[in-house]
């Protein structure tokens, strides 16, 4: 299975429900539970049949999701939002940043954490930005609902943009 990937299940709503393997998707069409929308190219055969692997499927049924909060907010869903890029200079980010220190007050909220590299983060370190010139490039907030799946796969496939309404940033390359 290690090749064949993952496929991006949807409600019957087109509602984005979870990543789940491909031949989990693919048990899921030959039941009729889902509708195969997108396949990944690959092909799965048999003596009597042969069907594509699925890269997003929709289930035929409303599955009611209990109210889910939105993406938990961790190093990599930062890094994630802010598309990897530090958010005082630009350059490439490997940590994160409190813009209010926790030490002076600061939540550890998604609207106080951004990425930054290491050179401004320790430029930075227990005050305030504009204390030492450095401002944000962008002011930070709670993400897009879908960011979580951007967060649990490392790779999103091209083909889940149109149903994760994903912002710009966060769209693959």
């Amino acid at each position: 299975m290690g090749t064949l990937g993952r496929a991006l299940v949807l409600n019957a709503s087109y509602q984005p429900l979870c990543v789940v393997p491909v031949r989990r998707a693919l048990v899921l069409a030959l039941k009729g539970k889902a509708d195969v929308l997108h396949t990944n190219g690959q092909v799965f055969r048999s003596e009597a049949l042969e069907i594509r692997a699925p890269s997003v499927v929709r289930l035929n049924y409303y599955v009611k999701v209990p109210y889910r909060a939105r993406a938990s907010l961790s190093r990599r869903a930062v890094l994630v939002r802010d598309n990897f890029e530090c958010q005082y200079c630009g350059r490439t980010a490997e940590n994160v940043d409190h813009v209010i220190p926790r030490s002076r007050g600061g939540g550890h909220t998604w609207d106080n954490v951004v990425a930054a590299c290491r050179p401004c983060n320790s430029r930075k370190e227990n005050r305030l930005a504009a204390d030492i010139g450095m401002h944000l490039r962008r002011l930070p907030r709670q993400p897009h609902e879908s960011v979580w799946i951007v967060v649990a796969v490392e790779r999103v496939d091209p083909l889940w943009e149109q149903y994760l309404k994903l912002p710009r940033a966060l769209k693959p390359a």
